[in-house]
């Protein structure tokens, strides 16, 4: 790790500054200087409407249809910005994509989703419902038979429920409860490889990247991924999101949701009704600029090998500490991968069961009562994987969760774990 320089990367981020320990990256990150001066720097200076032949248009133009795709097609390795969708959340990225390919969904075609963030799950359940077509579940499975909620998404579990009239695949490259990485690329594989054997005629795969984005780097060219989408304000940028949808299936099986009289068929911009937040699209461009600046070699991949690299020493010190037999004699238990290592990201979620249970928001009041130290407890819009573990758990208080990210040091780590001491011993 001598090529990640903590105290660099966090002069990027002028909120930390206050010596607040933010924990719950999970739901949305800090965002770097850069992403913030570019913001100020459309809103001050190009803050008019596009299109226009006058010079402050062709440059706000240029800013938001061109440099924007442009930046985030870098992040997924797309093949072309015209494969590049903004919107204002992920949720509603997923929601424009099921509109897009209502047309071409016929009535007992089959989804597949997970009991992930509803977000990449709800818009294909809600287009099931509108043309009769059949969802099924690939669900979370035991990893260790001592903790129930040691859990995670296996591809045996998942080719069973492939079949000739499978249309859609949709499941999260990294789980915002569990923490833990899907292998990507071997699913996909499986998935086409398996869907052909049995005579699917069409099948397309969707990939929520959400909780993968800030900490792996996303190649949708060699996963050979159909959509992919992630949240730019999870990233280090602003509150919108970007989508990746592969060029051919937007040729062959999306439809334009934009008005009728609009030429774009050719590009990601058919998904796109309404002009994206300008200023936030051209302020999503400074994110790859930081990103790169943070180590020598100025490469988005070895940049997340680094950060992949430097995660280990927040996740090793946690885990360890809550994995503890006297932790597991007082009821903790890990939901999700207990176990460090680059197949999972520092988000860890854990619940305290037993005799002497403790609920997850009462432990994250004591946190809330100190100060200085964000966390949260909840099911975290994953509703439908925390009402799956089994034995069952309040949904309506959920799990604890510390989400830390690159920016996170070891000795906030630390402070984390002596407060958990006081709760937990």
């Amino acid at each position: 790790m001598a090529d990640f320089d903590i105290t660099k990367v966090r002069s990027n981020f002028p909120a930390l500054d206050s010596g607040y320990i933010f924990a719950d990256n999970a739901g949305g990150s800090q965002v770097a200087r850069g992403v913030v001066d570019r913001i100020t720097d459309y809103l001050l200076n190009t803050n008019v409407q596009l299109g226009a032949d006058y010079s402050i248009s062709v440059q706000s133009t240029q800013r938001v249809l061109s440099q924007g795709p442009t930046e985030a097609a870098k992040l997924f390795n797309a093949a072309s910005p015209d494969e590049i969708v903004f919107s204002g959340s992920s949720t509603l990225n997923f929601e424009n994509l099921a509109r897009g390919l209502e047309n071409g969904i016929q009535a007992d075609d089959e989804f597949i989703v997970t009991g992930e963030h509803e977000a990449n799950a709800g818009a294909w359940k809600k287009l099931a419902a509108r043309r009769g077509a059949i969802i099924k579940y690939w669900k979370a499975t035991s990893l260790n038979p001592e903790n129930p909620y040691s859990v995670s998404l296996k591809i045996e579990e998942l080719l069973p429920l492939i079949s000739s009239k499978t249309r859609i695949v949709a499941f999260t490259a990294c789980s915002n409860i569990l923490g833990s990485i899907v292998p990507v690329k071997e699913v996909i594989a499986a998935v086409r490889a398996d869907a052909k054997a049995k005579g699917a005629k069409k099948v397309e795969v969707s990939v929520d990247c959400v909780a993968y984005a800030p900490h792996r780097f996303i190649d949708v060219q060699d996963w050979d991924t159909d959509f992919a989408v992630f949240s730019f304000y999870k990233v280090y940028g602003p509150h919108t999101s970007v989508m990746y949808v592969r060029s051919a299936v937007l040729k062959e099986s999306v439809s334009s949701i934009v008005h009728h009289f609009l030429d774009v068929e050719e590009n990601a911009y058919k998904l796109q009704p309404g002009g994206p937040g300008y200023e936030l699209v051209y302020g999503s461009t400074g994110v790859v600029e930081y990103l790169l600046s943070i180590t020598p070699a100025h490469d988005l991949r070895k940049t997340f090998d680094a950060i992949a690299a430097y995660e280990q020493t927040l996740i090793t010190p946690l885990l360890s500490y809550l994995t503890d037999p006297a932790r597991r004699e007082r009821g903790v238990r890990i939901v999700g991968d207990e176990k460090p290592g680059l197949s999972r990201v520092p988000t860890i979620s854990f619940v305290v069961v037993g005799q002497n249970p403790l609920k997850s928001k009462d432990i994250v009041k004591v946190f809330d009562a100190k100060g200085g130290i964000g966390i949260r407890w909840g099911h975290f819009y994953a509703y439908t994987l925390v009402d799956d573990l089994s034995p069952k758990i309040d949904i309506d208080d959920g799990v604890v969760r510390i989400s830390l990210v690159h920016y996170n040091t070891v000795e906030e780590v630390n402070k984390i774990i002596e407060i958990l001491k006081e709760i937990l011993g």
